[in-house]
């Protein structure tokens, strides 16, 4: 069986034709890959080096990795979100772009310098062979990042009962026309994501710690940024949470030493290096 999610796969696409992040600063969206990138081993990477991003979306990260390295493989499962990524891209002449799914990553194996997969594989079927496709790719020493969602492990619980409630929703959400889940999710961007985001931007003001309010990584960024995630989280129809621990454990299966998780959000993003 493929490791891929055709549900998912057509979420996605709807969801970068509707968003194609180009209503999004640079400031913003640099803001937000730095957060990503932040454990990225850039000064070990070798001059000109080739990678690869493991769906890719919209190519929001792709703007800013593919300046620095030799060349950049942009890989997605979704052929409209391919079309929005060459779109985006179209002034760096390093990126080459694959239709493509985990499972059939079109570069030879052990050939790559580094790879990065920024919340995708928690939307595949099997998350741990994802990850084994990714490892497949990479030399010896490569760094491979994820960003994988995490379980709550490191919040109170009554945060992972307030996603449990949510859940229930995005299972509902999920299944209707995708024209019916846009609506349902900019109302709840509305309703939910942008009044607790402005309110611990309030409360920070004022001096005071805002980790504990649900959505507060929001508090610094657009409606627009706000909305697309919204509908990410309500729209898809497959998604997999994992601990710290559980996330090790399948990078190590999958072949990878030297674990390192970041220590700031998004949880959890975390670095591995192929074994050699």
């Amino acid at each position: 069986m493929r490791n891929v999610d055709a549900k998912t796969v057509a979420g996605f696409s709807f969801e970068w034709t509707k968003f194609d992040q180009s209503n999004v600063s640079d400031v913003e969206l640099r803001t937000i890959f730095d957060l990503y990138f932040a454990i990225f081993p850039w000064s070990a990477l070798p001059e000109n080096a080739i990678g690869f991003d493991l769906g890719c979306g919209s190519g929001r990260w792709a703007r800013f990795v593919a300046p620095r390295v030799g060349k950049l493989h942009c890989i997605d499962a979704s052929k409209d979100a391919i079309v929005v990524a060459s779109r985006n891209l179209h002034e760096l002449n390093n990126c080459e772009f694959h239709v493509a799914s985990v499972d059939e990553i079109p570069l030879q194996d052990g050939t790559m310098d580094f790879g990065y997969s920024l919340g995708v594989l928690h939307h595949v079927p099997n998350t741990l062979d994802g990850i084994r496709s990714c490892v497949a790719k990479l030399k010896p020493g490569a760094p491979l990042l994820l960003y994988l969602y995490y379980a709550f492990d490191n919040r109170p619980s009554w945060f992972y009962l307030l996603w449990r409630l949510s859940d229930v929703a995005r299972r509902v959400i999920s299944q209707l026309p995708h024209t019916v889940r846009h609506f349902i999710s900019f109302g709840i961007a509305i309703l939910v994501y942008l009044p607790l985001a402005r309110v611990a931007y309030l409360l920070e003001k004022l001096g005071s710690r805002v980790e504990w309010i649900p959505l507060a990584a929001y508090r610094h960024y657009s409606f627009y940024t706000i909305r697309t995630d919204a509908l990410d989280r309500f729209g898809t129809n497959l998604e997999k949470r994992f601990t710290a621990q559980e996330i090790r454990e399948m990078m190590e299966k999958a072949g990878l030493e030297r674990i390192e998780f970041s220590e700031s959000v998004p949880y959890w993003c975390v670095l591995g290096y192929k074994k050699s």
